[in-house]
Order: structure tokens, then C-alpha cells, then sequence
């Protein structure tokens, strides 16, 4: 009964409900007339066929007649009366049988069922709750960020104002909270000053209200605000943000990064303690068609290579794996070692033409933007006209008009650039001029933008070589200020992790431990008490107070912890 009544109540707080419940109450007070006056014009038409029956005796009549039951008992023998009895049949079937029970349903039954859903879902977090991460929509970068905060067991909490589509979360099993981002009693409620992180990742007027509003509530908590436009960021610190992240403009320099342009060379992508973490393209080199074990990198530079892109896919650095013209290795090593490698491969895979760029949003401004940055020619296609003079001085040329037209890549320079970005915000039209371009230069090396982490599978398919996507972006700039490190972004799903050694590995050598042929995941450094071992060799001894530094997918590093743990 208890729980009853808190659902009335709830029920009846509603303003909506309550118009619902007066358009109910107003309905039957206009039945209640109608069944009075046919109960009124009965007795007098029974009169003067000489009957005479109470007043109750009219309603009871009434009654039956208008729902269809007709017992037969009280009859009329005119044929007013009976012309009478029909109509109130008819109206009877309209306001008894079809009205009333769609207004009631309409009105009273769906929003009371309405009620009782939007309070399944929970309005506060745990009274205990504390270094919690409070995430402020369900956005792209939220289930990426959630996966890796299971991984790391960190607990999380989702905002969504929407009391239905709360309910539906809580029922799919995320850990939501109903309530409005803009309201300081949502942070209270969610013991905001008790968090870990509150990530601010709606659109930026959204953001620096939630930052406002936080700070009021949590001095100190630390706050991650994503930046959509770049003039945001200025006014996002000054809102309280501790971390302001300008993911677009990110995304763009990481894509960058990833191009073959110019002599071949080493293009570094992260960086852990002293160890730079890198990838070269194999690409007319004389590692083509040798075993990784054959190269003799390790012997020549100092560097190891930890896994090998082939066609999108990383893949294990087996000794005995075999290079192609597609791979692209990546290697960790120290600066010097770094160097040694790009003095090794300088004079090969030249190719100084212009990196094509298809997109002219933020992403595709800021990947031309940075490869000028780094004197390397661009072009840039961008299919909207008025986008031109945002293009201005940002690529030595571009092209208004439509990739997928054949003319205008053949224009920009398709046939002979060595790589080309695909940045557009559409994963679809990503796919579609990734199958495109790879029919056009089959020796293109083609980077592509991806939002979301499903079709991350069908651009490699389409031909890409490698694939960054924006929700991986996002979580992984976030999971590396919970853990104050570096951004390390690889790509295609793979991340940097530690893992304690497990026990069933104390003891073994690195080599023997088989990590590597067992799981898939690659082992970069291991951290011990006393010093940092970067490239661990294979005879190294593990034990219990070392921490393994991998590299690896979430099937590689699930398979990792129950294979050894």
C-alpha cells in the first residue's frame, strides 16, 4: 500500500496530470447530466403510457440501455418510446463504450503508467558513493569511456533529463540518474563533491552551465568539459573547467599524424615516461617481404616493434611474421632510438605530392592545419560552397564540390598523393569513398575519421588503412587525466593499460610467459619498485611487484585477465 500511494502521489505532483485528471473528472460530470436528463424524459414518456416507475427506477433503465445490456424487465409499447430507447442506445455505444474508455485510457490509465516508469529510474547515486565518475550525457564517447571505466573498476553514474528514457537506461542496466544537468540539485544527489571527475559533454552553452552550476556545488571536483568550437575552450576555463577538451581540433592533429608524406620516417603518436611510441610505413622499404625477426630493428636502432597494422588491423609482433608492402609496424623506443630508426629509412618511399584531405569541417581545417604546420602540401575537397571562405589560407589548394565525383579527386590530385584523409562527420560517406578512393590509387594510404565505434569494422573493410574514431578520442583523453598520463591514441580500438603480474606468472620469464601468443596483447614496459625497464627483453624474470605495460584491444585484454589472473 505504501508503494502504492508513493505512486499516486508522484502521480498527482504532476502539473500535466493534473489538467489529465480535470479533463477526466469534467468528462463524467457531462456523462452524469446526460444519463440524469434521459432518466428525466423516461419517467415522463412512462407516464403517459400509464406506467409509473421511481426516479431510481429511470437511472437503472437508463443504465442498461446505454451499456448494451437490456435486460427486457422495463419496456416501452409506443413507438416514441421506443424510438426514444434506440437513441439512447446509440448515444449510449458513443459515450459508454467509445469515449469513456479512450479518455479514461488517454487521460488517467497512460500517464499513471508513464508515472510509474519515469520512478523506476533512480534519482540519486548510493549514499556511500565516492571517486565515482559523473558523465552528463549518453553521447557517442559515453559507452567507450564506460567500457574502459569497467576495465579500470572505476563506477560511473549517467545524467539524463528525461525521466522515460531513464527508466529505459536503468532497465538496459547503465547506471543512470534522472535529473536535470542544469539543476544543483542533480550534483547534490549524485554527491558530486564526492566524484572523481564530472565530465561536461553536451554542446558548449550546455557545458559552462553544467560548470557553473558544479562548482557551486563542488568547489574542487574536477571538471572535463568537451569543446565543440575552439573560441569555447577560453570561456570553459573561465567557467571553472579543470580540463577543457577540444576534441575536433584533437582528432584532426592525430589524423595527421597518421599520413605517409614527404621521405618515410617514424610518425610518433604517444609518448609513456621515456618511451616514444611510433609507427613507419613498410611502403617500399627493404623491410618488405622480411620476418620481423630478419629486419634486425632491434639490433639497428634500439627499437621494438610491439605490434604491425595491416590493412586496419593490428596485429601481433610475432617474431616470424612476415612484412608486406601495407604494414606499418609500430615500434617503441627511447628519442635517440627514435632518431635512429628515421635515419634508417630517410631515403625511402619519397613521395613529396599533396595529402589529399576530404572534409572542410573543424576536423578536416585542423588535420590541413597541422600537416602545413609540418611543410607538408595539402589539398582539400569540401562539397559546401559556402564553406569556402573558411578554407582561405588553410590548404595550398582546395576543391568545392563532391568527393564521390570522380573529376573533382582527379582535380585535387588523387592519382598521385600517398595519402588521403577522410574526415567527414558521416561514418557512411566515410566507408563509401574509402571503398572509392582505394578503386582510384590502390597504393593510397587512406586515414578515416569514424563517431561511432561500430562501424570502425566496416571502414577497415572498405579499405581503410588505419581508422581513428571520436568516441575512442574522447575516452581515452579522458581515462589519461583520470590516470594522469599521456594521450596515447593507437587506434582502431587498442589502448595503453597496466596490469599488476599476475600471480600464476611470478616467477616465469617475460618469453615464457606467452602472453603474447596466448592473448594478442603486447607487452611495451614493465614498471618495477626501483626502475622503469622500456623493451623488457624475453629473458627477463617477472615478479609480484611489477606491473605489466601493454598494449591491446578489450577482447586481448579480457583475454589477458582470464587466461593469467
Amino acid at each position: 500500500m505504501k508503494f502504492v500511494s508513493t505512486q499516486f502521489a508522484f502521480f498527482l505532483s504532476q502539473g500535466e496530470t493534473r489538467r489529465d485528471i480535470g479533463t477526466v473528472v469534467r468528462y463524467v460530470a457531462f456523462l452524469a447530466v446526460v444519463i440524469a436528463m434521459y432518466s428525466v424524459i423516461f419517467h415522463f414518456l412512462m407516464a403517459m403510457e400509464g406506467q409509473n416507475h421511481s426516479w431510481i427506477t429511470g437511472v437503472y433503465w437508463t443504465l442498461t440501455v446505454m451499456s448494451t445490456l437490456g435486460f427486457g424487465d422495463i419496456t416501452f409499447t409506443s413507438d416514441l418510446g421506443r424510438a426514444f430507447s434506440s437513441f439512447v442506445l446509440l448515444t449510449g455505444i458513443l459515450l459508454l463504450l467509445v469515449l469513456l474508455p479512450f479518455i479514461f485510457i488517454r487521460f488517467f490509465y497512460a500517464p499513471w503508467l508513464e508515472a510509474r516508469v519515469q520512478q523506476r529510474a533512480p534519482r540519486r547515486v548510493p549514499s556511500d558513493a565516492t571517486g565515482h565518475i559523473v558523465l552528463c550525457s549518453w553521447d557517442p564517447i559515453a559507452p567507450e569511456l564506460a567500457r574502459r571505466l569497467r576495465l579500470h573498476q572505476v563506477p560511473w553514474f549517467v545524467l539524463e533529463p528525461d525521466p522515460v528514457r531513464a527508466s529505459q537506461m536503468h532497465v538496459d542496466g547503465i547506471p543512470v540518474v534522472a535529473g536535470a544537468v542544469d539543476d544543483e540539485a542533480t550534483y547534490r544527489a549524485v554527491r558530486a563533491e564526492h566524484a572523481a571527475m564530472v565530465v561536461a559533454n553536451l554542446d558548449d552553452p550546455t557545458n559552462t552551465n553544467i560548470t557553473l552550476t558544479v562548482r557551486d556545488v563542488a568547489p574542487d571536483v574536477p571538471i572535463v568539459a568537451i569543446a565543440t568550437d575552439e573560441d569555447s575552450v577560453d570561456v570553459l576555463e573561465l567557467s571553472g573547467a579543470t580540463h577543457v577538451l577540444p576534441l575536433r581540433r584533437q582528432l584532426g592533429e592525430q589524423l595527421a599524424t597518421r599520413v605517409n608524406a614527404g621521405h618515410a620516417h617514424c610518425h610518433i603518436i604517444g609518448r609513456f615516461h621515456d618511451l616514444l611510441i611510433g609507427e613507419f610505413p613498410v611502403h617500399n622499404t627493404p623491410f618488405r617481404g622480411r620476418s620481423i625477426r630478419d629486419t634486425g630493428l632491434r639490433h639497428a636502432t634500439g627499437v621494438s616493434i610491439v605490434g604491425v597494422w595491416e590493412r586496419g588491423r593490428l596485429q601481433p609482433a610475432h617474431a616470424d611474421a612476415v612484412l608486406t608492402d601495407s604494414s606499418v609496424p609500430i615500434v617503441v623506443g627511447t628519442r635517440e632510438q627514435i632518431d635512429a630508426l628515421d635515419e634508417l629509412i630517410l631515403i625511402y618511399d619519397a613521395n613529396f605530392n599533396a595529402v589529399l584531405v576530404i572534409g572542410g569541417g573543424r576536423v578536416g581545417r585542423a588535420a590541413a592545419s597541422a600537416l602545413k604546420q609540418e611543410g607538408i602540401s595539402v589539398h582539400l575537397v569540401e562539397k559546401r560552397p559556402e564553406m569556402a571562405p573558411r578554407l582561405e589560407g588553410v590548404a595550398d589548394a582546395f576543391f568545392i564540390g563532391d568527393a564521390a565525383d570522380r573529376t573533382i579527386l582527379e582535380k585535387a590530385g588523387i592519382h598521385a598523393a600517398p595519402s588521403v584523409l577522410l574526415t567527414t562527420h558521416d561514418d557512411g560517406v566515410n566507408i563509401y569513398l574509402s571503398v572509392y578512393c582505394r578503386r582510384l590509387n590502390p597504393e593510397l594510404r587512406i586515414v578515416s575519421r569514424i563517431t561511432h565505434e561500430r562501424n570502425i569494422a566496416a571502414v577497415v573493410r572498405a579499405g581503410a588503412d588505419l581508422v581513428l574514431s571520436y568516441a575512442a578520442l574522447g575516452a581515452e583523453a579522458i581515462t589519461a587525466i583520470l590516470k594522469e598520463r599521456e594521450l596515447v591514441l593507437l587506434g582502431a580500438g587498442f589502448e595503453l593499460f597496466r596490469i599488476q603480474v599476475p600471480p600464476s606468472l611470478v616467477g616465469r620469464s617475460l618469453g615464457r610467459s606467452e602472453i603474447g601468443a596466448r592473448t594478442g596483447a603486447s607487452i611495451i614496459a614493465i614498471q618495477a619498485p626501483d626502475r622503469f625497464i622500456a623493451n623488457p627483453a624475453a629473458d627477463l624474470e617477472l615478479r609480484a611487484d611489477m606491473e605489466l605495460i601493454a598494449v591491446a584491444n578489450a577482447e586481448q585484454r579480457e583475454a589477458l585477465l582470464a587466461q593469467f589472473s
